[in-house]
């Protein structure tokens, strides 16, 4: 039997995802300062002010067998750059959603987000064996539409008013997923990618 909550660390050419650890506090904001992206309202990006909570949250999730969050290390000098987890594992259909993905700005459009989504996307079709993963991100947030897109998802469709920020501001949530048989033809367009950024 596949443990769905299992200490994960993948390892690409670039990056690294390592398991989330309370310790990684300091380092997220330093990334996340990066841009300052938690200026971005339509993004779950850190900031001083939220990372302990984003980090309590998260590792409730996982204690909870509903997440698997990750840091994203820099490779070639061992710098936190972002984050990202599987989340909202539903194990019992044999599905998960890749979200709360950021990257310091200095690494956005880098070749940085293709080998994370590859990494992640492998392991779960060809480890957990997941017939589906889904992605799902505010409607504003165009750059990460794209991105998904690019990444091969389809559009499964539009969630109106799915949820309600802390400021009041009511969010369409757009998804996304890659379904397993699709997952053979988006790897190889992944790795065709990938060789674009090798060294």
């Amino acid at each position: 039997m596949i443990n769905w909550t299992e200490t994960i660390a993948l390892k690409g050419e670039h990056v690294e995802l390592i398991p989330m650890e309370i310790g990684h506090r300091d380092s997220m904001v330093k990334a996340a300062e990066d841009g300052k992206l938690w200026e971005l309202w339509y993004t779950s990006a850190p900031s001083e002010d939220t990372i302990d909570a984003y980090i309590s949250s998260a590792m409730e999730q996982k204690e909870q067998g509903k997440s698997i969050p990750f840091v994203v290390v820099n490779k070639s000098n061992g710098a936190i750059i972002g984050s990202t987890r599987y989340c909202n594992i539903e194990a019992e259909n044999q599905r998960l959603e890749i979200g709360y993905t950021w990257y310091a700005k200095s690494f956005q459009r880098t070749g940085v987000n293709t080998e994370c989504k590859y990494l992640l996307l492998q392991y779960a079709f060809e480890h957990f064996g997941v017939i589906a993963v889904e992605f799902r991100t505010h409607w504003f947030n165009h750059k990460s539409r794209n991105a998904i897109l690019r990444l091969g998802a389809k559009q499964d469709g539009v969630l109106r008013n799915h949820r309600i920020d802390a400021e009041g501001n009511i969010r369409d949530t757009v998804v996304f997923s890659i379904i397993q048989s699709e997952w053979k033809p988006v790897k190889k367009s992944l790795e065709f990618e990938m060789s674009k950024h090798r060294s």
